[in-house]
């Protein structure tokens, strides 16, 4: 007994308490982080994007193309860090209301989830009239640039459906905001790594793969990006409070 009181006194259970707490914090914030990365990771696709790179870039010589890989990385980086730090501002002087952008924003991933399951290619990457002209600057110098910056970069890249995906996240009020924003960051840093990665080994997956597995890989990332997206329409419905329901 005065053991236990001893080893009570001495503050090792506290530290105990303290210890556990830690690592249940950790996995909350585990938890919170894996949807957000995978929302991101499943609407920029990369491995998707592997075959519309070579397509792109099949005139180009190699040697250029890792030029062209970065300058589409960091640009795209760059615009999608701007809507995650400014999303929300952005919602507010629009008078948006978070549970608006919900439903409309889940409404916008399913149907791009819709258009991975059906093999079409996402309008809201490249439209048709942008599939059938070719990239500006085609044949100049500066051609390389031109590609990386449209349509790789934008809106390959960075294109809607990511900065939809972004500011759903940036409205979420049940994670305090630097939090939301420090997962945002590090789950784009991670995703445009995975791109950087595909892309550099495009020709590899492309054989690997093949077209056929290409296809399954995009049906089963947009199967998943369906039932998060009909999530992200329950939330909004019960943030308008239109029917009860916990967040």
């Amino acid at each position: 007994m005065e053991d236990n009181l001893e080893w009570f006194f001495e503050g090792r259970l506290p530290s105990c308490f303290a210890h556990s707490y830690l690592i249940i914090l950790k996995i909350m914030m585990f938890s919170a982080f894996l949807p957000v990365f995978f929302t991101v990771f499943i609407v920029v696709d990369p491995i998707g994007l592997v075959p519309l790179y070579i397509g792109l870039t099949s005139h180009i010589p190699r040697e250029r193309r890792k030029g062209i890989i970065r300058k589409a990385v960091f640009i795209s980086f760059g615009v999608l860090v701007f809507f995650v730090v400014l999303g929300n501002h952005i919602l507010g002087l629009l008078r948006i209301d978070p549970g608006a952008f919900f439903i409309a924003g889940g409404i916008m991933l399913f149907i791009i989830s819709l258009d991975m399951l059906f093999g079409r290619p996402s309008k809201s990457k490249v439209s048709e009239r942008e599939q059938s002209e070719p990239p500006s600057g085609s044949g100049g110098g500066d051609e390389g640039v031109s590609v990386a910056v449209f349509p790789l970069a934008i809106p390959m890249l960075a294109g809607p459906g990511t900065i939809t995906a972004i500011i759903l996240f940036t409205g979420r009020g049940d994670v305090n905001p630097l939090v939301m924003t420090g997962m945002l960051l590090v789950s784009l840093a991670a995703v445009m790594g995975i791109v950087w990665a595909a892309l550099s080994a495009s020709d590899f997956i492309l054989r690997f793969l093949g077209e056929t597995g290409v296809s399954v890989f995009e049906r089963i990332m947009g199967l998943l990006l369906s039932g998060m997206s009909v999530q992200f329409v329950y939330d909004g419905i019960v943030r308008l409070g239109l029917i009860p329901g916990a967040l």
